[in-house]
């Protein structure tokens, strides 16, 4: 099916920043044609009138929990409830049908969000494999790998197994890729976490884990006169494959590593700020040549699944950090949350540009709301003043999922019904903790 896209003022993301004031975009299918400025005389099964909004690639979230919606707004405010009630809560009362449901309301959320693409780390992801296929969002998913008893696997080595089965599972789909996801440095023994390093290289796909997030994680390296990077890197797992989510406390030394060795970082200020847990020195990764690009880490941590609220928060913590307004220009920042998490899932070749031959994943922002007016530059209107409900238009694979603002093929009252209903186990469970949440 051709669909026509006009009247868009277009932004490519290509390398020398082109822009179509009023431009088209043509796809066919799953591709992108051609785009360019005005609408040529084409023959199309659907022309869309853009009305002058903002064109551009779709957003790709780079480490996301998608199924802990129902974790939502419980203990925000509470140190240290990873190991307070989280772990011990995902243990007691998560099933595989909770997972389902609530990756599909996630993934919705996403959508409507403008996130085409996303990495994603839990349990029972054969069950947010099976969301992401409904919904038509693109995945890229792990088993979470840890080396203590989890909702879908007794041990590590378990987890392992599942990773491996998960993999050969998804062979050939086009939507939805597995991935290789230990859960982090300090949570993982160091046998498993070369093993998962050995299986991302084999068969060339990333690793993605949290490092350099966790006060304790850094003094219980410090205490062994090392970082969790460069421990890390003495198991042989930082690679051009390794997704490293956080990286809030680096050394020069790390980033010097991560550069070396063509390794990437998801950085997620929105659940980084709220902790408390510091400001990563992005503008050194970026300088030194990683790639890196944002994550609006699980809807518990961060609540939002929106990069907007990530792209902003970026810009105020790193020009406060380093106590320069220059610091990360806006287009930068919009690179960033498009072709820069293409380029750390070695996707450059077909993702986070608007170019002939790349995947029709794009999303188009509106410039009707009150705090879109005027617009001077777009990337400045997209990271300082857009929100999610922003978005009126979202394509994946070259179908069309939102439209006017609303979702074409789901009703999300109604998902988000059944996943409220499916919830009760789970609510009475978290009552134990009522103290702390």
């Amino acid at each position: 099916m051709r669909t026509l896209l006009s009247h868009a003022w277009v932004l490519t993301m290509d390398d020398e920043g082109t822009m179509f004031r009023d431009g088209y975009v043509l796809i066919d299918d799953g591709t992108i044609l051609e785009t360019g400025a005005s609408s040529p005389s084409v023959d199309a099964d659907l022309t869309v009138d853009c009305k002058g909004g903002i064109l551009l690639p779709g957003f790709i979230n780079l480490h996301c929990h998608a199924a802990m919606i129902p974790f939502r707004t419980m203990g925000d405010d509470c140190p240290d409830r990873l190991r307070r009630f989280l772990f011990p809560l995902e243990n007691e009362a998560l099933t595989p049908h909770l997972v389902y449901l609530a990756a599909k309301y996630a993934c919705l959320e996403m959508l409507l969000a403008g996130i085409t693409t996303f990495v994603d780390m839990y349990y029972f992801e054969d069950r947010v494999a099976e969301a992401c296929l409904e919904t038509g969002i693109r995945g890229y998913l792990g088993e979470t790998v840890i080396s203590q008893p989890s909702p879908s696997a007794r041990t590590d080595q378990e987890g392992l197994s599942l990773t491996r089965q998960f993999i050969r599972s998804l062979s050939g789909e086009k939507m939805v890729h597995a991935i290789v996801a230990p859960h982090g440095t300090t949570t993982v023994s160091a046998e498993v976490l070369r093993s998962c390093s050995d299986l991302s290289q084999s068969y060339e796909i990333p690793l993605t884990l949290h490092a350099a997030e966790m006060d304790y994680e850094m003094a219980s390296f410090a205490e062994k006169g090392t970082t969790p990077v460069m421990f890390l890197d003495g198991l042989t797992a930082v690679h051009p494959y390794l997704l490293a989510a956080h990286c809030i406390h680096l050394s020069q030394q790390d980033i010097s590593v991560l550069a070396h060795k063509g390794a990437s970082v998801a950085h997620c200020i929105g659940s980084n700020a709220k902790a408390g847990k510091g400001v990563s020195p992005v503008s050194d990764i970026f300088k030194a040549g990683v790639p890196f690009g944002f994550g609006t880490d699980g809807p518990s941590s961060g609540n939002t699944l929106s990069l907007f609220d990530q792209m902003r928060l970026f810009a105020v913590s790193q020009k406060t950090k380093y106590h320069d307004r220059s610091l990360f220009p806006a287009k930068d920042i919009v690179y960033a949350a498009t072709r820069g998490g293409a380029r750390c899932l070695h996707l450059e070749n077909c993702a986070g540009q608007i170019a002939p031959g790349y995947h029709a994943d794009l999303v188009l922002v509106s410039l009707d709301g009150p705090h879109m007016f005027p617009v001077y530059n777009p990337y400045s209107a997209l990271v300082y003043a857009a929100n999610a409900s922003d978005v009126s238009m979202v394509i994946t694979d070259g179908k069309i999922r939102v439209r006017d603002h609303c979702l074409t093929d789901f009703d999300l009252l109604k998902v988000r019904s059944d996943l409220y209903k499916a919830m009760g186990a789970f609510m009475h469970s978290a009552e134990q903790y009522r103290d702390i949440i």
